[in-house]
């Protein structure tokens, strides 16, 4: 589990996350939902310690963020940003093998060589695993680096806004992913997430943030409700039900 007490992070005098307190649950996808500026990638950098907090403290299996060695956090936790510029030409194996160097330090041996293969074809990129990144579409791209992010077998994957500039399709298709990733390795999924009927259909728990604060935090079935979106987004969202799926429409 991921405990996040009374973080705040500030730049001058603009609070960009104030005073949060959210506990994230083990093994479920858990996302976090809001409009632009709401604080919601600061939260997930800090969780990942790529910044740090001004005040509060992260816990990470009962243990403060800060006190964990860089080279034990990284076999932990795993993140992947919105963009990914990579200057070197890539196939996606080489890409894939990145995510095994907090164990091998650049000298991959057998063993980890073969958490590459798995990821790359729990991915089902093994008939395009020697193409070059530049040579892909977005969704491609996007598996790719899930890819890298799963060879690392970390038991926290946080991811920031991983169906940016995705097609409806290859969105279905990561969130799919994610969702077997908790239910058959175990993994406990964080994301930064703008659609909110993604975020309803996936999502085991929700946090939602405006402000730099959370508005409130809870099971998918407690956040996708209109009074609570409304407070959120400040425009009228109404909730339908099909098959059993929570679905939103906007009015303003």
């Amino acid at each position: 589990m991921v405990d996040v007490i009374n973080v705040s992070k500030q730049y001058g005098s603009k609070y960009v996350v104030e005073n949060v307190s959210v506990s994230i649950p083990k093994g479920k996808i858990t996302s976090f939902i809001g409009p632009n500026g709401a604080g919601k990638s600061t939260l997930l950098s800090m969780i990942s310690r790529l910044i740090s907090a001004d005040e509060g403290e992260i816990l990470i299996e009962g243990k403060r963020l800060d006190q964990c060695k860089s080279k034990d956090l990284a076999k932990q936790i795993s993140i992947l940003k919105q963009s990914n510029n990579i200057s070197i030409r890539l196939t996606i194996r080489e890409l894939v093998s990145f995510g095994r160097f907090p164990y091998s330090q650049g000298r991959l041996t057998k063993e980890d060589w073969k958490f590459v293969d798995e990821a790359i074809d729990y991915m089902e990129l093994k008939d395009i695993e020697n193409k070059y990144l530049d040579q892909l579409s977005g969704g491609q791209k996007q598996r790719a680096y899930i890819a890298m992010v799963i060879a690392q077998n970390t038991d926290y994957i946080l991811l920031d806004e991983p169906l940016n500039n995705l097609d409806m399709k290859h969105s279905v298709q990561i969130m799919k992913v994610l969702r077997r990733l908790t239910q058959e390795m175990g993994k406990t999924v964080i994301i930064v997430i703008h659609d909110i009927n993604f975020a309803s259909t996936y999502s085991d728990y929700i946090v939602a943030l405006k402000n730099g604060k959370v508005v409130k935090a809870g099971t998918t079935d407690e956040i996708i409700s209109s009074p609570v979106l409304k407070e959120v987004y400040d425009m009228n969202i109404q909730i339908h039900e099909f098959n059993c799926q929570k679905f939103c429409m906007v009015f303003n």
